[in-house]
């Protein structure tokens, strides 16, 4: 691991904040850290609020969409919401369905079948369309690349609208509205919305138009915060607030399947990282192992005994996953174990048994593992698939641009896409791929890099601190955890590795003219050494409560320990 410490903010700028909300120099600098310089800024993070979304009809081709939903209700048309099979794009279609459903009676869901169809809109879909006489379809989550299947489509008479936030390519589909942030000619003031969150902004329109306001739309919130946590968007701006809101839902009121899934887990009061962790694993194992249509019932369900059956099911779909991800992570290390004659940039590996729906997850094990560029390949089809992750500040999109030669189909973010080839061109494009990247990465980036906010001492750490960190919640990319650095550490004595098989650290720190508080290092028993004898050493720590026997403490969870 490599540590560096972020840049400390002008002490002018500290002392400023630090006077207009009567708090103390860590935590202005850590506001300050995150573009908070105001009273007012201040005040919109820790108290978000619904008013503080903006207008959606300021979203290109946002009239259009609306225009062309209420022509479909006036007129009777058959709608298909249509979304992809991850947890952005059930959670989208759930959203989208059951909002039209409270005012229409003629919409019905589609997911694509991760195997047959692949990721986003598919000919099968049209044709489904087609022979079932639905003449609108409003795309969610994916459609922003479809130009010839949007043009299919509408020679045949169906009618689309694409909400989708992935990056467009050189041209746009000619679709009655194109609902996406990072269009070059969309002027929408927030650019980071995941799929669900265009979704919702399109049932804000709409409710406009009935007059309602984002105050009638909460119950969709659970959705959305889902959305986010498991599409790893910034929790910045407009996905903070909804975040924020919808994590309300989740603990106070969330919808029968949501409610089903937390009773499985018997979890209290759920943070966005929860969400990440239990309930996106549990939506997403539907469609890896399944199909996607299991996760849109469970998140329409109304009837409680229904959604509890659908997400023991879907228990069952995680369960599942989690044995094919371990077998298939356990086959890809060893593939590359005993590939590593030489220095390598990327990590490439393919087995044509691997299973399609869990490829993402081991590429995302492997970038863990190796820290380099990741890619997991497997038989789809006639063509090989694969999954990319990225490590951090890398953008393996554009590395698979510039790749484009070799690949039949790719999309995806600058940390994860997905893409196709003929399998012929499997070597010349891992070839092309470790060029690229050897290429244009900056070396440092293939080393983990722990960022740590700020240098303090732990007598800064009371329960009065801890309360204000607290309120920095949700966080997300962009809005992380505080991470902070403390040097001239020394246990107390009674330091040891715990756990079943002894891998995670457990030690009581002091500091010379501070009390002792406990830390846990999970897997970092192999530090052992470094704490032992009383060695004075360093860590970098995030700060959490531990329970134990109905006592709160403060803890740090250590994330890196050094001499």
């Amino acid at each position: 691991m490599r540590w560096t410490l972020k840049p400390k903010p002008e002490t002018s700028k500290i002392e400023a904040l630090q006077e207009a909300l009567q708090i103390d120099s860590v935590l202005a600098t850590l506001l300050l850290q995150r573009g908070i310089e105001t009273y007012d800024q201040a005040k919109a993070f820790f108290r978000p609020s619904l008013n503080g979304l903006h207008d959606p009809y300021l979203m290109k081709d946002m009239d259009k969409a609306v225009a062309r939903i209420e022509k479909a209700i006036a007129n009777n048309e058959n709608i298909l919401v249509y979304g992809d099979y991850d947890v952005d794009g059930t959670t989208s279609v759930a959203l989208m369905a059951t909002y039209l459903k409270t005012r229409y009676g003629l919409v019905h869901t589609y997911i694509p079948n991760r195997y047959d169809e692949g990721y986003g809109i598919s000919y099968k879909g049209i044709n489904f369309a087609l022979e079932n006489d639905f003449t609108l379809i409003i795309a969610l989550d994916c459609g922003i690349k479809s130009v010839e299947k949007v043009a299919f489509a509408k020679e045949k008479g169906i009618d689309f609208i694409i909400c989708d936030h992935h990056r467009p390519g050189d041209s746009i589909p000619e679709a009655s509205a194109v609902l996406d942030p990072k269009r070059e000619d969309c002027k929408y003031p927030y650019k980071e919305l995941c799929g669900c969150g265009v979704g919702f902004k399109l049932i804000q329109a709409l409710a406009e138009k009935e007059g309602k306001t984002v105050n009638d739309l909460t119950v969709y919130l659970d959705l959305v915060a889902t959305a986010i946590g498991a599409d790893i968007v910034p929790i910045t701006g407009e996905n903070r607030i909804l975040a924020y809101f919808g994590l309300l839902v989740i603990n106070s009121n969330p919808r029968p399947g949501i409610k089903a899934i937390l009773s499985q887990v018997k979890k209290t009061e759920l943070t966005i990282t929860d969400v990440v962790f239990i309930v996106a694993p549990r939506i997403n194992a539907a469609g890896r192992m399944k199909h996607g249509n299991y996760a849109v019932a469970l998140l329409t369900e109304t009837e409680e005994a229904l959604a509890a059956k659908y997400a023991s099911e879907i228990n069952d779909y995680n369960l599942d996953r989690r044995e094919t991800d371990k077998r298939i992570t356990e086959e890809a290390l060893k593939q590359i174990e005993e590939q590593k004659e030489q220095e390598r940039f990327t990590t490439v590996v393919y087995d044509e048994t691997w299973h399609k729906g869990v490829i993402g997850i081991v590429a995302s094990r492997l970038t863990e593992t190796y820290y380099r560029p990741t890619l997991v390949f497997t038989k789809s089809g006639e063509k090989l698939a694969a999954s990319a992750r990225s490590v951090k500040d890398f953008d393996v999109y554009n590395a698979l641009s510039a790749c484009s030669e070799h690949i039949e189909q790719f999309g995806g973010h600058k940390y994860a896409a997905g893409l196709t080839l003929k399998k012929e061109n499997y070597e010349a494009f891992k070839q092309a791929f470790e060029d690229v990247v050897a290429r244009t990465i900056d070396k440092n980036l293939l080393i983990p890099e722990i960022k740590a906010d700020v240098q303090i001492d732990l007598n800064h750490i009371t329960p009065k601190f801890y309360r204000v960190l607290k309120q920095f919640a949700p966080f997300g990319p962009n809005n992380m955890t505080p991470i902070f650095m403390t040097e001239n550490l020394t246990d107390t004595g009674y330091g040891k590795c715990v756990g079943e098989d002894k891998t995670h650290l457990r030690l009581t720190v002091t500091q010379p003219g501070s009390n002792s508080i406990v830390c846990i290092g999970f897997s970092m028993g192999d530090k052992y050494d470094l704490i032992s004898e009383k060695k004075p050493f360093k860590a970098v720590y995030s700060i959490d409560e531990n329970e134990w026997q109905g006592n709160v403490s403060l803890q740090l969870k250590l994330r890196d320990i050094k001499e």
